[in-house]
């Protein structure tokens, strides 16, 4: 997904605070950064390159930190993407080009989108001679990412990825054993996962009672969506720009989901106010570590919240769990659209400082880095998997065993107005209630989604190539441009709309 600036600051404000906590670790660690003189430039090699980064602290912090204490003859300037900022109408990608062209930075940082688009227009260096030359060892690194890279590349690497996120099934052992039922396996389908999630009792009182699955959200839209791209389904065909969201794919997967939420396997987060709520308790407001459900399929990050909680709660943490790999489609056992490539690095092809570039760009995917990246652990893994263990031995493979599939909903879209993933969520879930109310089928709503985005990707799609304001008004919905806000209206009002993708039911 794109984002502005100011989205990108909050994004960025969202992770756990462990900057400085993590840059006095680094700092502790320095000095094992000499061992390693296969990393060190030669003596008396200067130079001074330009990164992409949010912002100079941001990188010290990730990365500058290690970087300068092994490579004391190359000076590193910041050029902070959260300068870059939209208004109106205005294309986020338009703005980065524009900040890119300016700056000249010697190292851009994109997304997977951007990385495939400046590598087709010719704009970035290809590694592969560097990764020959210096014997950089990709097959340390998660795999298919370098596979990933390069199909999105054209056959050639032209960036890498230091960092990933990704999701895995949590499962309370405890809760399995009490209830004499079998652990979850890596690579199981959702429909054996939900049927896993339903043999837990759902007769006990709202305050004891223990649920099967948790998946962030019990809306029924939501949990349709994540097993339809488990699936490689697409809500919008991007040959025609049509939508397909009532194909018999997706009324076999909604039909799946509604079975779920009836059936009261899936927890349903209350709606808290956090304001005034201490630390403890809003840690336990996850119904995971409080012991209130036996699975949830949440990222890397929980890992970060059970500890926090087994330090200022440890009677009432959950303690013995262990984790298995996401839901996978049966067709493709072995992909996962769950894993993430926040940031790929790569060299702008106007670089007068290639070496140097490609020598941050080797650091960031060595041994030292990766070493000292999960000694800080911030919810996000190093690429080199080698280090990423767990002391009580929990199967952390589950977090990269499957391959990046690549492919999301919005697959194959790239021009498709950025608030279309609000407009898919928000009508989609509009049409979800109305079948859980029993005011339509699960055929009848999705014929209504079929119609509703049509019209809105139909006019969205007309404003811009007006290059005029086309605002559509959806149960009361105006989005800005840039679909930072919404606003709730009882009449049409004009605004920029730019919506995002949707997806198109595979191959029946």
């Amino acid at each position: 997904m794109i984002m502005n600036g100011s989205e990108q600051l909050a994004s960025f404000g969202r992770r756990p605070r462990r900057w400085l906590p993590a840059a006095l670790a680094m700092a502790l660690l320095l000095s094992a950064c000499s061992r390693d003189g296969d990393d060190r430039e030669p003596e008396g090699v200067s130079a001074t390159i330009k990164v992409m980064h949010w912002n100079e602290m941001s990188f010290n912090v990730e990365f500058g930190t290690l970087f300068y204490a092994s490579h004391p003859h190359i000076d590193v300037e910041v050029a902070g993407t959260l300068s870059i900022q939209t208004s109106g109408g205005e294309d986020y990608n338009e703005k980065l080009d524009e900040f890119i062209r300016r700056e000249k930075p010697d190292i851009l940082m994109l997304t997977l989108d951007q990385y495939a688009k400046y590598a087709a227009d010719g704009r970035l260096v290809s590694l592969e001679s560097y990764v020959t030359r210096d014997k950089l060892d990709l097959e340390g690194l998660i795999p298919g990412m370098v596979d990933l890279l390069r199909e999105k590349g054209g056959g050639e690497l032209y960036g890498l990825a230091p960092n990933f996120t990704s999701q895995a099934i949590y499962y309370n052992k405890d809760l399995f054993d009490r209830f004499g039922i079998d652990y979850p396996t890596d690579r199981m389908s959702w429909e054996e996962v939900l049927q896993l999630a339903a043999r837990f009792p759902g007769d006990d009182s709202d305050e004891d009672r223990i649920y099967g699955l948790y998946v962030g959200s019990s809306d029924l839209h939501n949990l349709a969506r994540m097993i339809g791209q488990t699936l490689g389904l697409r809500v919008v065909n991007p040959a025609d720009k049509r939508m397909s969201i009532d194909s018999e794919s997706w009324v076999r997967v909604y039909e799946t989901a509604l079975n779920a939420v009836r059936s009261g396997t899936l927890y349903k987060p209350d709606s808290a106010d956090l304001s005034d709520m201490v630390y403890e308790t809003f840690l336990f407001q996850d119904p995971f570590i409080g012991g209130k459900v036996a699975m949830a399929i949440s990222p890397s990050y929980l890992m970060l919240q059970i500890r926090e909680a087994a330090s200022v709660a440890p009677d009432k943490a959950v303690k013995n769990w262990d984790i298995v790999t996401v839901p996978v489609d049966p067709a493709n056992p072995d992909l996962a659209h769950d894993i993430s490539f926040q940031n790929i690095f790569a060299i702008n092809a106007e670089s007068t400082n290639r070496d140097a570039a490609w020598a941050f760009i080797r650091h960031i995917h060595g041994d030292e880095y990766a070493r000292v990246k999960v000694k800080t652990f911030n919810g996000e893994f190093p690429v080199r998997t080698k280090y990423i263990r767990d002391e009580e031995g929990r199967n952390m493979a589950a977090f990269y065993a499957l391959k990046p599939s690549g492919k999301d909903l919005y697959d194959d879209f790239a021009d498709l107005p950025d608030d279309f993933r609000m407009r898919y969520s928000t009508i989609g879930s509009d049409e979800m209630q109305a079948v859980l109310n029993n005011e339509k089928t699960i055929k009848e709503a999705l014929a209504s989604m079929q119609t509703r985005l049509q019209a809105a990707l139909d006019e969205a799609l007309a404003g811009r190539s007006r290059g005029g304001n086309a605002a559509v008004e959806e149960g009361g919905a105006v989005m800005t441009g840039n679909g930072d806000s919404v606003e709730t209206v009882t009449e049409s009002v004009p605004a920029e709309t730019k919506a995002g993708p949707a997806v198109e039911g595979a191959a029946e």
